[in-house]
């Protein structure tokens, strides 16, 4: 069953590219962007993992830690991390799951419970649905999920976008617009009564209509 947006995220143990691990206790008070693939060695897949390794930087500032996953074995996900170096000029500093098992795949929604065999008999289009972002709060509730098919890459700019959004909203009660970029204006949410709104922000709002309070983002 897909997860929703508010669920608990499952909690598992896995081998990693780092060691093992226990989830929930390995988030610890941090969010996270948990990101899967279908196999190793397939080509979208390759510039996804290189660029969200030059992206860590910027995931490192925003205190959210990053791991990947994919079904086959962690020792080949040490050899492709040589091929995502010489093609994107960064090799993956992040674990990487190994979910042989399936486990993970088939907890997330990603496959279906009755999956079962060598993984690495498994063609990419048999785990084409594995292509999902998960990002997960310090409260290991689940607070987006984004599937692609795989034949688009996925956009990391816009994951760290989404980020800064749940974050900042996450502290205050307001909500960010479309195509919404850090420091740009952010509107009021319902819970936010105009007396409140008066104290929060005396110098007034822009109302072009009575639901629409525009503010400038808290800290600006």
């Amino acid at each position: 069953m897909a997860l929703a947006i508010g669920d608990t995220a499952p909690d598992f143990e896995a081998e990693t590219t780092e060691g093992p691990i226990k989830f929930h206790d390995w988030i610890g008070d941090s969010w996270t962007v948990l990101f899967s693939h279908p196999r190793d060695f397939t080509p979208v897949c390759t510039t996804e993992l290189g660029t969200m390794a030059r992206l860590k930087p910027e995931f490192d500032k925003r205190g959210v830690k990053i791991i990947g996953l994919s079904v086959d074995p962690v020792e080949n996900h040490t050899k492709w991390a040589e091929d995502i170096k010489d093609v994107e000029g960064f090799a993956p500093n992040y674990p990487m799951i190994g979910d042989v098992d399936f486990n993970v795949s088939k907890l997330y929604g990603m496959l279906p419970a009755s999956v079962s065999g060598d993984p690495t008999k498994r063609t990419p289009a048999d785990n084409a649905t594995v292509r999902n972002v998960f990002v997960i709060g310090p409260d290991k509730k689940i607070k987006l999920v984004l599937v692609y098919p795989m034949t688009t890459g996925r956009n990391f700019d816009e994951v760290l976008r989404v980020i800064d959004s749940l974050q900042m909203t996450a502290k205050h009660r307001v909500a960010t617009p479309a195509n919404w970029k850090q420091g740009e204006d952010v509107v009021l949410t319902g819970a936010v009564t105009d007396e409140e709104a008066k104290t929060l922000y005396p110098q007034g709002w822009k109302q072009p209509k009575p639901y629409i309070r525009i503010v400038p983002a808290p800290g600006n």
